[in-house]
């Protein structure tokens, strides 16, 4: 009942999709030369042989997949469409995707957009990063037949409790996976109890994914206007996290002349809003999404840029993991663990809480319970040159070992999916 009152809701709003892109271009979270794709309408034709498609939500999705569709690109007569819905995520992929791979933006969820990707595209097979799960999309895919599978498959307490309130959707939506890789076994057991079939732990996918990149250009044009200053970064931060911050770099900052802190927000389009939150507590801050560089009186550089986080997170050294103090979930923290940066975070890693304790265990990472405790543990850390060198190290090698065969169990569990059919 409820997939359909879904997709009956769907049909009834579709008219109105295009008046919904039009307000994202309005407010630049669209490309206005690919908002067609998002109506299913995309350029080109579809390619001779196998086509297989990778769709993902946004950049750690994507950046997660990578490995993986760099071993499926060697297979002869195949080609990668690899779906996304953001234009970060867009940019990246045009840039790292191999030469027999090409990205299109994933439709909107309506059964008419759904109907003119599929039509225009006909994949062979279908591969879903994580738990982006639109009905009409999977419903559609499924019922042309197309083998389908879910990688990197996660679900939270939290998600989970949501799910159980609407067992016939779950179902619906997780029972037609021909194959299902678990980050963990208790994503895997969570995801069984929703109706899950073939449920596989392979690994988190994401630790197999690349360091992530910087342009090298902008990269040392922001290092020569640092300069030998101390610097510690915030990443992927949420409202709370940055008036915290900002209160540990006033407490230590006379203890470390020239401190600068890069505070680095998950959401980039918050930086007006932060700028003045920031100065009017009394902080000199730069914005990146200004093209600012900072000053020597510089005390906060706000990282506001879209895709830029591997040039943040080479600026400075500890790295401190936002949403996981002031808030529930965390965010990777693989990526700094990957350019040999000591990582912090709070104690809420829940949504990667894998990767948290492999980085604790080997000693490339420190929780840190309050803010007291991050101020004087970044404060340590920055008189410590050689233990922040070490941590950086341990954390890097234990990062780089974690990638070692997830990528060979997870297309030796997706071979039913992406074998040929007949």
């Amino acid at each position: 009942m409820l997939a359909g009152l879904y997709r009956l809701s769907t049909h009834v709003a579709e008219p109105a999709m295009p008046l919904l892109l039009r307000l994202r271009l309005w407010r630049g979270k669209e490309d206005a030369a690919r908002m067609d794709e998002k109506l299913g309408r995309g350029v080109g034709q579809r390619p001779e042989g196998r086509l297989l498609w990778i769709h993902a939500a946004s950049v750690g999705e994507s950046l997660s997949a990578l490995p993986l569709i760099d071993r499926l690109s060697t297979r002869p007569d195949v080609t990668i469409l690899v779906t996304t819905g953001t234009m970060t995520s867009a940019g990246i992929m045009a840039r790292r995707l191999p030469d027999n791979a090409f990205h299109q933006y994933a439709p909107l969820d309506g059964p008419r957009a759904v109907t003119r990707f599929l039509d225009r595209w006909q994949p062979d097979s279908a591969l879903w990063v994580e738990s982006e799960l639109w009905p009409n999309l999977l419903v559609e895919t499924r019922r042309r037949g197309i083998p389908t599978a879910l990688i990197n498959g996660r679900m939270s307490p939290r998600s989970f409790a949501r799910w159980r309130r609407a067992p016939s959707l779950a179902h619906a939506m997780i029972a037609g996976f021909d194959v299902v890789l678990a980050q963990s076994e208790a994503d895997g057991a969570r995801l069984t109890a929703l109706g899950a079939r073939n449920v596989i732990t392979a690994g988190d996918m994401k630790a197999a994914a690349p360091a992530l990149e910087a342009d090298p250009e902008s990269l040392q044009r922001v290092q020569d206007a640092i300069g030998d200053r101390p610097v510690w970064v915030a990443a992927s931060t949420h409202p709370g996290d940055e008036v915290m911050v900002a209160g540990v770099h006033r407490q230590i900052a006379p203890a470390h002349p020239g401190l600068l802190t890069v505070i680095v927000p998950r959401h980039a389009d918050r930086g007006d809003a932060l700028m003045t939150e920031l100065t009017d507590l009394g902080f000199r801050v730069a914005r990146r999404g200004r093209n600012e560089l900072p000053e020597a009186r510089t005390d906060l550089f706000l990282g506001d840029s879209m895709g830029e986080m591997g040039l943040y997170l080479r600026l400075g050294n500890p790295v401190f993991m936002g949403k996981s103090m002031l808030h529930v979930g965390g965010h990777n923290p693989r990526e700094p663990a990957l350019l040999g940066r000591a990582v912090l975070f709070g104690p809420h890693m829940e949504n990667v809480g894998q990767a948290a304790k492999a980085l604790l265990q080997a000693g490339g990472a420190i929780e840190v319970a309050d803010p007291a405790t991050l101020a004087a543990i970044v404060s340590r850390l920055l008189s410590q040159p050689e233990a922040l060198e070490q941590i950086g190290s341990r954390g890097q090698q234990r990062a780089l070992a974690d990638a070692a065969g997830i990528v060979d169990a997870a297309l030796d569990a997706l071979a039913p999916v992406l074998e040929p059919r007949s």
